[in-house]
């Protein structure tokens, strides 16, 4: 069997990509190659996994300048020339486009060529490249019910996310921890919403523990704020702990110290957060594209496992005293991190990777 992975851009897109071409070389012997862009995360990720890796030369067509886009669909014609080049030389059985920018050209290719096509969606709402080939592609793996509609081959597979997440118990006592963090870069409001509600935290939570990821830029701001509540004169001792880091190396384990998280809502985010069965504040980031992130994080709040509220209104008391709330009230957490485990799909690699050899006519070795 072989297949191509074509997409990337993002920890997203490839990490889920990842786990989908390990499990296709386990299970079915199959020969991967994956095509990106030269911007993109996957150049350094797809090497590292021992996969060969193709670019293509295109960029975004949605919430960019009128130049960037003019630029795109300048290079959208040779893009699509490379990927149906790459397509002959490798001869595939099945194209699966995991999104970002490189997904359209080497799907859209595939399509014409008549090879089978399999998309992979994790947010509810599809991306523009899925959009694009929702209607000609062989069959999606989506990660919400909500999703399937979009495609005419639509399963819900769930997204692929590191089995750690999954292996990790519920919490049962011990110090209310709560996990902030916005990606690897952090979320400047986030992180400016914490610092100015840390005082009124202090007060409606005491004893709490709080490990916070900030990114490189607000790190110095960020513990010089928290420390500043440790050193306040007539304050023996603060009145919570706290660890602040510009980057976690070990996400899964700081999820199992957690009892509750406030992040964003991007899929990979949600993914994890489901798999760990974790209740969640989300703040969405709005300008994610088609407002992904705010529908994503609307999707699990819905089904009670988290809650939401929008950047223009993250206001440090509210913030404060929703934290508050929530990890004061124990059998709420509990109904929350359940209803996050309902939404958990943990053999979306083994499901994904059975779709696409279905696709290609592929049996199991």
């Amino acid at each position: 069997m072989r297949a191509i992975l074509a997409g990337g851009g993002t920890g997203g897109h490839v990490i889920p990509a990842l786990a989908i071409a390990n499990e296709l070389k386990k299970s079915y012997g199959a020969e991967v190659l994956f095509i990106g862009t030269a911007r993109g995360i996957e150049n350094r990720l797809v090497p590292a996994a021992g996969y060969p890796l193709q670019l293509v030369r295109v960029g975004a067509l949605k919430n960019v300048s009128l130049v960037t886009r003019a630029k795109t669909a300048f290079d959208l014609p040779r893009a699509l020339w490379d990927a149906g080049r790459m397509l002959n030389e490798f001869a595939p059985d099945v194209v699966i486009g995991v999104g970002g920018y490189a997904s359209g050209p080497a799907m859209l290719a595939a399509v014409v060529k008549h090879i089978p096509t399999l998309a992979l969606e994790a947010n509810v709402v599809p991306g523009f490249a899925n959009r694009v080939v929702a209607r000609f592609v062989s069959g999606a793996a989506v990660h919400f019910e909500e999703t399937a509609k979009y495609f005419r081959h639509g399963e819900v597979t769930g997204v692929p996310v590191r089995q750690a997440f999954f292996e990790i118990p519920p919490k049962r006592g011990g110090t209310p921890a709560l996990l902030v963090f916005g990606g690897s870069q952090g979320a400047h409001a986030i992180n400016e919403a914490m610092i100015r509600c840390l005082r009124v935290l202090q007060r409606e939570a005491p004893g709490i523990h709080i490990l916070h990821q900030t990114g490189e830029r607000d790190y110095n701001d960020a513990l010089a704020a928290y420390q500043s509540l440790k050193d306040a004169p007539g304050e023996a001792t603060p009145r919570f702990t706290f660890e602040v880091f510009k980057f976690i190396e070990d996400m899964p384990a700081a999820f199992a110290r957690a009892d509750l998280l406030v992040c964003r809502s991007g899929a990979s985010t949600v993914a994890e957060i489901t798999a760990a069965g974790k209740p969640a504040i989300f703040v969405p980031f709005p300008r994610a594209a088609d407002d992904h992130q705010r529908i994503n994080a609307e999707a699990l709040a819905s089904h009670g496992a988290a809650v939401v509220v929008e950047e223009s209104k993250l206001e440090g008391v509210w913030l404060a005293e929703t934290i508050a709330a929530l990890l004061g009230d124990s059998p709420r957490l509990q109904r929350m991190s359940r209803a996050a485990r309902e939404l958990a799909h943990p053999n979306a690699a083994r499901d994904i990777a059975a779709m696409a050899a279905r696709l290609a006519g592929v049996e199991e070795d």
